[in-house]
């Protein structure tokens, strides 16, 4: 399997995996770490090098577990955190972060994102995240869960437009995003980094994407995975626990749809026609 994998790029022009690794709920059970932490790096190995966290996440205890897991391979890693609503003030960004890179263990967070919108001030924010990339703890800053209003606010703030990915929830059962969210962001050559392209294992028992999957010789969740893949402007951040899922969403990258089984996928999971809030697990 390829270690060389496609690609897209930040506004300023880096380029960052398409395919990268999710961490909601990992580290979390001492009895799984030891797999989780063996999944992560062979996921770095494939190429997966695009690795997403959160403060939030078990508390602190899932940066730690992606600190453990990034030893020696910091460098080869695009690390995506983000920090809370309630902690995005301008001091509380700078505190926040710091202790993000302590149970990280490292020096700096590629992209650093506001999780959601909360009661704190965008302007506030956007200082805070521009001392820390002046700094050097930050090197690009984000937002995750906005929907068009909220960036059409953001970017017309004083530093917004320097905001460098928007991470929503994006897949084949969600695609309210298709109708405005997407076409703004890749107008703006904004990737949307899509969180549980799989629906966090919820999607329908019996669907088109079964035969789809049985006709190709793979998983359904391969399936669903490939068509978030297929999007432009669009890299996913699969979960995955165990070496073996590591190398399943892999493979997804290398899956291509034809016209009939994206037509049997419309049919089924119809794009949207009008306007739709953004969704959020």
């Amino acid at each position: 399997m390829s270690t060389d994998i496609a690609s897209i790029a930040l506004p300023g022009g880096e380029r960052i995996a398409k395919l990268g690794q999710g961490t909601w709920e990992m580290g979390e059970r001492a009895s799984r770490r030891a797999d989780e932490i063996a999944a992560l790096r062979e996921g770095v190995a494939l190429g997966m090098t695009l690795i997403d966290t959160a403060e939030m996440y078990g508390d602190g205890a899932t940066e730690e577990l992606v600190g453990e897991a990034l030893r020696g391979l910091r460098d080869e890693v695009f690390l995506v955190s983000k920090v809370y609503p309630h902690n995005a003030s301008r001091r509380g960004v700078e505190r926040a972060c710091e202790a993000s890179l302590a149970r990280l263990g490292t020096d700096r967070i590629d992209l650093y994102l506001l999780h959601w919108r909360g009661g704190v001030p965008f302007e506030e924010t956007v200082e805070g995240f521009e001392a820390l990339v002046r700094a050097g703890k930050i090197r690009h800053w984000g937002v995750s869960n906005f929907d068009v209003d909220d960036m059409e606010e953001l970017v017309a703030l004083p530093g917004g437009a320097a905001c460098a990915a928007n991470q929503i929830l994006y897949n084949v059962a969600r695609r309210g995003p298709e109708f405005d969210l997407l076409p703004w962001s890749l107008a703006r050559g904004m990737p949307v980094m899509a969180y549980s392209p799989v629906d966090h294992a919820r999607l329908p028992k019996r669907s088109p994407l079964d035969d789809i999957a049985a006709g190709h010789g793979v998983s359904v969740w391969q399936v669903a995975l490939a068509w978030v893949l297929r999007a432009r402007g669009v890299c996913a951040i699969p979960k995955a626990a165990r070496i073996e899922h590591v190398r399943e969403n892999r493979a997804a990258l290398d899956l291509k749809l034809g016209e009939t089984d994206l037509a049997a996928l419309d049919a089924y999971f119809k794009p949207p026609r009008g306007k739709r809030a953004l969704e959020m697990l």
